[in-house]
């Protein structure tokens, strides 16, 4: 091989060109590891495979059978090129010879083992299988118990499983049948217990009925001049109050009226040193006393001059020299001097500098002038609160006055209601002067106007509460210029050109309003409910004859988060609100005390049951509405009702009335006014049930005889406001039993009572506080003459729902004043 190193060129590339370096390389590789039994015919053979292939497929293991062939790389092409001296490398003898027995060692190692053992039967080969197979039977009997196991273990599993849930159902099966006994006998019982309740109510009532009626019967005898109380004292006294401690004695006077603290104080030498306290002089109230003598007015503040702090006149007519007493009150703090006809601006002079310690002052419907508007900043500087309602007399320069001095700067509260004399420039000279108003109410005022709103808010920046009612031209412009007042309570009542624009961004302009009043806003459509569906701090809103108000609004309103802290909502006469929108009310406002549905017609017994499920609800009105007394059973089961309206309603009965007032112990107001069909039934089952009530109204019930007010008398003693207007079959008896049995009365409206007499009358205004009385026949819009009988239900109808309209007005306006007075 190593002579062609030095053949010719010619020879070399012969040998390159035909491939005979690659061709032996092949035969001595299938040689090497096939080891055929006759080479020369299997070189014959693979010599032919090669032509066919062709010399460009040939490969160096190509010859070899494929099972046959070794994992190893493929030897480079240029070895036996090495061998054969065809390469053009300068490769000595010696380094070749020392690579080709590498590398024949090297195959001789890889491949001489396998070739042994399959060239070579093994010797033991039977004991090598049968161990093998002893191992397989071994592995299979392994694997056969293992997957018996595994199933018997899923089947105990599962059957054990099934033993629990089979027991867990009896159990449950068990517990569902005790909880049914137990369920059954605890209704057995409760049902025996209401039912002996019930016995014992109605024993108790008739006892003290009867009782109630034999008292009477010896106060009659006893005549008008001596009362049963003085024919009754022949006991000796048990008890005497001085024996209590000091502070008790003080707290329990400090509940009596002024009038009754005059009386016990002429009770004895003891009761009249009890009631000598200073502090139960801290605050009189003369306005609830009638016919009261003026020197002994100057003689009581005289007497306790250093120690009122309240005065109270409202309504009062006293000579100029009686209320000039009033600046010996050098302590007073709080004056209320309105509807006082006699008020001079003389007498506010003498008041003003004997009193400059007063920081709530009422001027309202008096006839001051622009003279006292000039004291006031003079001689009151820490004043906070000042009503001027309906005093006409002062002008703008009047308010200018305001300035003057030290000035008013200390206000926080102003009253202006009915001043129409008041104009643009007012309001301006308002906010020069007392920059700190929080709280401002204009009521009755058609001359207000967007301007004087703008000018008003340019510097008082402090506003927080706005009450507008009766000014038709106030618009979404001043409620736009009010953005920058930190506003949380707002009120518009009747004003039709208030639209939905003014509460699109009301969630950024005032993001921590709590109170909406928009009454009577007709303009007003479900986007701004909607609008108002983001506030997170609003309590109270009221919405009473915004008539386009629908379930759809209230639906949006509702989904927001306003509906977690709402406590108040008043839709009356929202008629187009229906079942849909109180069963979502019922379901999202968990916190809601106050629900006003009046004349919302379409509500039926499925809202009612809705609202029976809000045990948070204190109040409800649901007068005009279709509710039956199914439906008044369903609201039986609320329990907690304390205050329930149901005038109008015509299709309740006494046996619904009954129902409820039977689950309602806790009931202080109820209103069935106008409800025709209804008897004494209703009274007996107040009478037996509700003896906590406080205010009940009656009104425009023709069926209730004195029989019924005899049996309310007697159990009823907390009444406190009475309605019985219409009630033509009531006698002069009735007054005598209130009298008796309702001792703390305070309210009596007898309108159109044509059985009770004039003098009767009369003889019970001394009783009671306020007393509206009528002796003509009811008018048409009660639905009943003279005797009782029924007349035509259209003209009925319109009717009371205008009557009804102005009751809720009514109502409202009272409402906002009492949240006035606490806010004073």
């Amino acid at each position: 091989m190593a002579s062609l190193r030095g053949a010719s060129p010619k020879l070399r590339n012969y040998f390159r060109d035909n491939y005979i370096p690659q061709i032996c390389e092949a035969l001595l590789c299938g040689l090497l590891v096939t080891c055929p039994e006759d080479p020369l015919r299997y070189l014959e053979k693979m010599i032919i495979t090669i032509i066919q292939s062709g010399l460009e497929n040939l490969l160096w293991d190509m010859c070899i059978d494929p099972s046959l062939k070794p994992k190893i790389r493929r030897l480079s092409e240029t070895y036996l090129e090495q061998l054969f001296g065809l390469d053009d490398q300068l490769v000595t003898p010696e380094l070749m010879i020392k690579a080709c027995t590498f590398y024949t060692g090297h195959l001789i190692k890889s491949h001489f083992g396998g070739w042994r053992e399959v060239a070579i039967p093994r010797i033991n080969q039977e004991a090598i299988m049968a161990e093998k197979m002893n191992k397989a039977i071994a592995h299979c009997k392994f694997k056969c118990q293992k997957l018996v196991f595994n199933h018997w273990l899923s089947y105990v599993e599962s059957h054990k499983e099934r033993l629990l849930a089979s027991l867990f159902r009896l159990r449950q099966i068990f517990s569902i049948q005790r909880q049914k006994v137990i369920l059954a006998k605890w209704k057995e019982n409760a049902r025996r217990k209401c039912k002996r309740r019930e016995e014992n109510l109605i024993l108790n009532h008739e006892l003290q009925l009867r009782n109630w009626k034999s008292k009477a019967t010896d106060e009659k005898s006893l005549g008008p001049e001596q009362s049963y109380s003085e024919a009754v004292v022949t006991k000796p006294v048990e008890f005497d109050i001085s024996a209590l401690p000091q502070e008790a004695i003080t707290q329990i006077f400090s509940y009596l009226t002024f009038r009754d603290t005059i009386r016990c104080g002429k009770v004895n030498h003891s009761w009249m040193a009890m009631t000598q306290s200073g502090f139960l002089w801290n605050a009189i109230d003369f306005s609830t006393v009638k016919n009261i003598e003026d020197k002994f007015v100057v003689t009581t503040l005289q007497k306790w001059r250093l120690n009122v702090l309240r005065l109270n006149f409202r309504g009062c007519f006293f000579r100029t020299k009686t209320l000039k007493a009033v600046s010996h009150c050098k302590n007073l703090q709080e004056l209320n001097v309105s509807d006082c006809q006699s008020l001079t601006d003389e007498s506010m002079r003498h008041i003003s500098e004997g009193c400059p310690g007063v920081l709530y002052l009422n001027l309202s419907n008096t006839t001051i002038t622009n003279r006292t508007m000039r004291l006031l900043p003079r001689y009151f500087p820490n004043l906070q609160n000042l009503n001027l309602a309906y005093c006409r007399k002062f002008t703008d320069k009047g308010l200018q006055y305001l300035n003057l001095g030290n000035g008013c700067h200390k206000l926080i509260y102003l009253d202006l209601s009915g001043c129409t004399q008041i104009s643009v420039q007012g309001f301006r000279n308002i906010a020069n002067s007392c920059t700190g108003i929080m709280h401002l109410t204009i009521n009755d005022m058609p001359t207000l106007t967007d301007n004087c709103v703008k000018v008003l808010v340019e510097k008082c920046l402090q506003i927080s509460t706005v009450v507008f009612i009766g000014s038709p031209h106030i618009s979404d412009c001043a409620f736009k210029a009010l953005t920058s007042c930190n506003l949380k309570k707002i009120r518009f009542e009747g004003n039709k050109r208030i639209t939905d624009a003014c509460f699109k961004y009301i969630d950024k302009n005032y993001p921590g309003i709590n109170h909406i009043y928009m009454v009577d806003c007709k303009t007003l459509t479900d986007s701004s409910l909607k609008s108002l569906s983001v506030l997170k701090q609003l309590t109270v809103l009221n919405l009473t004859n915004c008539i386009r108000i629908s379930d759809a609004g209230l639906r949006q309103f509702l989904d927001g988060s306003v509906s977690v802290k709402i406590r108040e909502l008043n839709l009356n006469n929202c008629s187009l609100v229906g079942d849909p929108a109180i069963v979502k009310l019922s379901e999202r406002c968990t916190n809601l005390h106050y629900l006003s549905l009046r004349n919302c017609e379409h509500l039926t017994d499925l809202a009612i049951e809705c609202i029976a499920n809000m045990q948070s609800l204190i109040s409800i009105d649901l007068s005009g509405t279709s509710i039956s007394h199914e439906g008044l059973a369903l609201l039986s089961r609320h329990r907690k009702l304390r205050e329930v309206s149901l005038s109008e309603c015509t299709n309740i009965t006494d046996m619904g009335i009954r129902a409820f007032c039977r689950s309602s112990m806790n009931l202080e107001h109820l209103d069935v006014s106008h409800c025709s069909q209804l008897s004494d039934d209703i009274i007996k089952a107040v009478a037996i049930f509700c003896t906590q009530i406080t205010s009940l109204n009656i009104a425009g019930c023709p069926k209730i005889t004195d029989g019924g007010l005899e049996t309310l008398s007697a159990k009823c003693h907390y009444l406190h406001i009475l309605d019985i207007s219409g009630c033509i079959l009531l006698t002069d008896q009735i007054l005598q039993d209130l009298r008796v049995g309702c001792k703390q009365l305070r309210i009596l409206k007898m309108q159109f009572c044509k059985s009770i007499s004039v003098a009767a009358a009369h003889k019970m205004s001394s009783v009671v506080q306020h007393q509206e009385y009528s002796s003509r026949n009811p008018p048409r819009w009660f639905g009943y003459d003279s005797d009782g009988n029924r007349l035509a239900e259209t003209h009925h109808r319109m009717q009371l729902r205008k009557k009804t309209e102005l009751l809720v007005k009514d109502t409202f306006s009272s409402d906002e004043e009492s949240s006035d007075s606490n806010l004073k």
